[in-house]
């Protein structure tokens, strides 16, 4: 007979902790919420404020942000062929997501403008610089 035990980690549902890039016009945008009540903005859908609990709001954030930080990775994981290069990035009046970066060298400064992309086939945050 089979187990119906939710403790059972086969049988729990995860969702993708991922952002999701949106497509208007020409630009790509990060859907997301914001507090209805003290504005803190997340990547991703809660349904209440992680610091005052309050309701959240679905909002669009980007097409551009600044770099916070960036690095180029060149050891191999699963499904990554190094190099490749990452950048956390504080979307314009939004959160701060971990990026993918599309540049021909990788290298992106702290505090350079990047714009939103398309995501990367495994569903990934993409930028380039602007």
């Amino acid at each position: 007979m089979a187990s119906t035990d939710i403790r059972d980690p086969r049988k729990v549902f995860i969702p993708d902790p991922r952002p999701e890039t949106v497509r208007r016009a020409d630009d790509h945008f990060i859907r997301g919420m914001v507090c209805t009540s003290c504005g803190h903005a997340s990547a991703v859908k809660v349904p209440w404020c992680p610091r005052c609990q309050a309701a959240t709001t679905e909002k669009l954030y980007g097409p551009t942000g600044k770099v916070w930080s960036s690095t180029v990775v060149r050891i191999p994981i699963p499904n990554r062929r190094p190099p490749y290069s990452l950048a956390y990035v504080d979307l314009d009046d939004g959160p701060r997501v971990l990026a993918h970066v599309s540049a021909p060298d990788g290298r992106l400064a702290v505090g350079q403008t990047v714009r939103l992309m398309e995501a990367t086939a495994s569903g990934d945050i993409q930028v380039t610089a602007s």
